[in-house]
């Protein structure tokens, strides 16, 4: 069984800086590097490199960036045969600046992303038919990520929403088409109307978006760890500890790698440590998909913390 990843394809050209900027503040920076992105990207990569067969369903631009985009894609493993060549906009771009803390600030320029629509969603109807899981993300137009939702809902899958960018206006009909949100604590924050800094928010949290219809709601807290409730369970696990040089796709990673798990036949339990370590590992490199594991050095992680 495979996982298919429905959403943007970027490239991302970051910058790093001894801290982030201020409104009207000119930086000098440090080096500055560009390499393959995107939200959607990030993590048909991130479950590729964990073994698992993954596509793509999305858009490029006819331009450099996109033939580089697919490239790398394809040299990770990524099925892109879905991913469609749109003539009439550039490639997606995401501008980003890391401070010598490993915390970001990106600006995302969608491009092509932004015109994914049904006949996209048509190309992924094709796939699912062999799918274990379905991962979304916010960086394409809703009415796509909602379509594409209920596609996957028809044929049986695991439907994996990642609500990022942090978005307040979520349709309400997505949320039932949903098994698994995987917010970090600023989206849930911002999906629920209240601050969410700690595990017992991040409970709160969960609770109120299982009941707008989610199935398993899974909050990311960062180095604090992460909260998931369940119809039948709430449970935390922490944070693998690490030396962060770069967060930037670390909640790509988790995502990757809690649909790994799932293809593997683990628990959801077991998936959101898979997540945890993934994410963790994702923090200890620059760059978005430089950073991402490969199964080698993933299973030698979880068994030097006697989990594997």
């Amino acid at each position: 069984m495979s996982i298919i990843v429905f959403g943007s394809i970027n490239i991302d050209l970051v910058a790093t800086v001894p801290r982030l900027l201020v409104a009207g503040e000119t930086l000098l920076g440090h080096d500055f590097f560009k390499v393959p992105g995107g939200k959607g990207a990030n993590q048909a990569v991130a479950s590729a490199r964990l073994g698992i067969p993954t596509h793509i369903v999305g858009r490029i631009g006819a331009d450099s960036f996109g033939t580089e985009l697919v490239n790398s894609l394809q040299a990770s493993g990524v099925q892109t045969d879905d991913v469609f060549v749109d003539e009439t906009v550039s490639s997606g771009v995401a501008m980003i600046t890391v401070d010598v803390k490993g915390e970001n600030q990106i600006i995302v320029i969608p491009g092509a992303n932004g015109r994914v629509n049904q006949e996209d969603v048509e190309r992924l109807s094709h796939l699912l038919p062999t799918a274990r899981v379905l991962l979304l993300q916010l960086e394409i137009p809703m009415p796509a990520v909602v379509a594409a939702a209920k596609a996957g809902r028809k044929a049986g899958v695991t439907v994996i929403l990642d609500p990022a960018p942090a978005q307040k206006d979520i349709p309400d009909e997505l949320y039932s088409l949903v098994d698994i949100i995987t917010p970090n604590e600023v989206e849930a924050g911002g999906l629920v109307g209240f601050s969410v800094d700690g595990e017992e928010s991040a409970i709160k949290a969960g609770e109120v978006l299982r009941q707008r219809g989610v199935k398993n709601a899974i909050v990311k807290l960062g180095a604090k760890g992460v909260v998931c409730s369940t119809p039948e369970d709430k449970f935390f696990i922490p944070a693998f500890p690490v030396d962060t040089v770069d967060t930037t796709a670390a909640g790509d990673a988790f995502n990757g790698g809690l649909a790994a798990a799932l293809c593997e036949g683990l628990s959801l339990r077991q998936a959101v440590v898979w997540g945890a370590a993934a994410g963790a590992l994702a923090a200890t490199k620059l760059g978005a998909q430089p950073s991402l594991a490969d199964r080698m050095t993933f299973d030698a992680f979880l068994r030097q913390k006697g989990l594997a």
